[in-house]
């Protein structure tokens, strides 16, 4: 399968519009087609199907440790109180989902700075992807540089996944040929092209994960750092809301890259994945430091707890509300932070 374009050139009438228009090469599958949807609906648990017949139901996935940052499981409803907006609201629905298809998409750093860890994160990712995914699970792989592309859309496929984790190339932009903007080099703009990271988890959030059902997260692979998105940190963690999608970033940097100065990326990053119901885990150039993180956010995928609740605010005015999941037993809960009330 060659590589779909995502996004190539950020139209300036649009922007002004305040939308982001993706300019595609190749035209890719659309996302919410027939095959998707059967082959998406065989995979569907029967509590997802219930969920999803209920659009009132606000529905969060969640993990549990102790002080340790060990997981605990076994636990029940009685165990949680549930608010939003600081309101308490009533418990329909708890399961501990370990077995519930999981949606997955992996974000690779394609950038310059990435040169000397890429290798490493493919080999690991490649052996995360054999370990995680279960038959009716899908997951898809983009890399981002100058460019966004989606390297491979939703498969359960574990030999097409890595397949696509390999064919990402380190592209700073840079001796490229043709026209701009169709994978022939960056088009000139206002911020310098360089690591569109906002712009790639916004598109794998938007285009991507908000088209599918049930658990969601992304993991990116990255040192944290953006050059050049049209849009921000704020936009792509509330487009990562919307799709209710988990992020995880692993830190991987080699920091005698960055010189004296360092790299500045980590807070931007914590952000994005507190707000999300993730974490950061910081890897380094560490191939042991990786494939451990990537362990530990296999065992937290498999160990999630699912709340479900009808808000007593019924309005669907696309606001953000507030969600906090408290342990009775005093326990930390790894969970986002709330939701947008949008109309279904």
């Amino acid at each position: 399968m060659p590589k779909a374009r995502v996004l190539q050139v950020l139209s300036s009438v649009v922007l002004l519009a305040g939308t982001l228009t993706i300019a595609r090469a190749q035209q890719l599958p659309t996302l919410a087609g027939q095959d998707k949807d059967q082959s998406q609906s065989q995979g569907e648990d029967q509590s997802v199907d219930t969920l999803r017949v209920n659009v009132d139901v606000v529905q969060l996935f969640f993990n549990v440790k102790d002080k340790k940052g060990a997981l605990i499981p076994s636990l029940t409803k009685n165990d949680f109180d549930v608010f939003e907006d600081s309101k308490p609201q009533t418990i329909k629905y708890f399961a501990a989902e370990s077995n519930l298809p999981l949606t997955l998409g992996i974000l690779i750093d394609a950038s310059g700075s990435q040169a000397r860890v890429l290798d490493m994160e493919k080999e690991v990712g490649g052996s995360f992807l054999n370990e995680i995914l279960r038959d009716k699970d899908l997951a898809f792989v983009l890399s981002f540089d100058v460019n966004v592309d989606l390297l491979q859309d939703f498969t359960s496929s574990t030999r097409l996944l890595k397949q696509a984790l390999n064919s990402a190339r380190i592209n700073t932009g840079g001796g490229s040929s043709g026209p701009p903007g169709l994978g022939g080099g960056p088009v000139p703009t206002a911020n310098p092209r360089g690591t569109l990271l906002y712009d790639a988890v916004y598109l794998a959030a938007h285009d991507e994960l908000a088209q599918q059902v049930g658990r969601k997260a992304m993991i990116l692979l990255t040192d944290g750092e953006d050059q050049g998105s049209q849009l921000r940190n704020k936009d792509a963690i509330e487009a990562a809301q919307k799709s209710d999608s988990i992020v995880y970033v692993l830190l991987c940097a080699d920091r005698g890259f960055y010189g004296f100065g360092g790299y500045s990326g980590e807070g931007e990053m914590k952000k994005l994945t507190q707000e999300t119901g993730g974490r950061v885990i910081e890897v380094g150039n560490k191939f042991e430091k990786l494939k451990e993180a990537f362990d530990q956010i296999a065992s937290e995928l498999r160990s999630q707890y699912n709340i479900g609740y009808t808000p007593t605010n019924r309005a669907k005015d696309g606001t953000f509300r507030k969600v906090e999941i408290k342990s009775k037993g005093g326990y930390k809960i790894q969970a986002r932070t709330g939701y947008y009330a949008i109309a279904h």
